[in-house]
């Protein structure tokens, strides 16, 4: 039976469909055993059970890159889900490959490339972003336990407090003109030269570029200090200033 006029006014009240991007984490595989990528990925989970978990992510096939090449996306996929993941589909592969994704259930996603192939992510298709969506972002108000703020394009800025079990992040730098508790994660698109302020550092998780260091592996010196947080040398840097 059509949908009537009144039909539709109740779907509009309801749900809206829109166009809009998602980055998403990848894993990128190196190898096709899965058992060795099983174990591996256990133990990185293990060392950020929180953020991690219920994540969604796909599956980066660009490092396997002959089409001979055998793997189980179907293991894998059980494995990422054991581990708390949310596989949700692959990008790049062949044919028979995208195949196997599908008959796992994952969709194939195009991979958009940013400066360097190695900062890409995958992403749904978003319309080009405008100039005044490409400034930072400044928030006034103390950031509460469960919100997730997220700076597109530039800059974030909060003038107050970040609350433990809240998420923060940015295209760019982070600036936190109070304490620092929940996450804060800086050139979540692959900018390496980004940097984390705060003026009291007491954070679960801290990450610029897709490093990160958690709460536990933080030096307490460090603790109550204003710091700057950057990366050297692949590693995540927690200076005070």
């Amino acid at each position: 039976m059509p949908a009537t006029h009144s039909d539709s006014a109740e779907f509009s009240h309801a749900f809206e469909i829109k166009s809009g991007g998602i980055n998403l984490p990848l894993l990128k595989l190196l190898i096709a055993d899965v058992e060795i990528i099983s174990q591996h990925l256990s133990l990185k989970i293990k060392q950020a059970p929180d953020f991690f978990r219920n994540a969604p992510m796909a599956i980066d096939l660009h490092g396997l890159d002959n089409d001979n090449v055998e793997i189980d996306l179907a293991a894998l996929v059980r494995a990422m889900r054991s581990c708390g993941l949310v596989p949700v589909g692959v990008c790049g592969g062949f044919e028979r490959q995208h195949q196997a994704a599908q008959a796992a259930g994952l969709t194939v996603l195009t991979l958009a490339r940013q400066e360097s192939p190695q900062h890409a992510h995958a992403q749904a298709a978003k319309p080009k972003t405008q100039p005044e969506e490409s400034h930072g972002r400044i928030v006034e108000q103390p950031v509460r336990s469960g919100q997730r703020i997220y700076a597109a394009g530039g800059d974030l800025v909060v003038i107050s407090q970040v609350s433990a079990g809240a998420e923060i992040m940015a295209d760019g730098n982070i600036h936190v003109y109070g304490t620092l508790r929940g996450r804060a994660l800086a050139g979540v698109q692959g900018n390496l030269g980004c940097r984390i302020f705060c003026l009291d550092l007491q954070a679960e998780l801290v990450s610029v570029g897709g490093h990160y260091k958690i709460s536990e592996n933080i030096d307490d010196s460090l603790r109550g200090f204003p710091v700057q947080i950057y990366l050297q040398d692949q590693s995540l840097i927690i200076q005070r200033i």
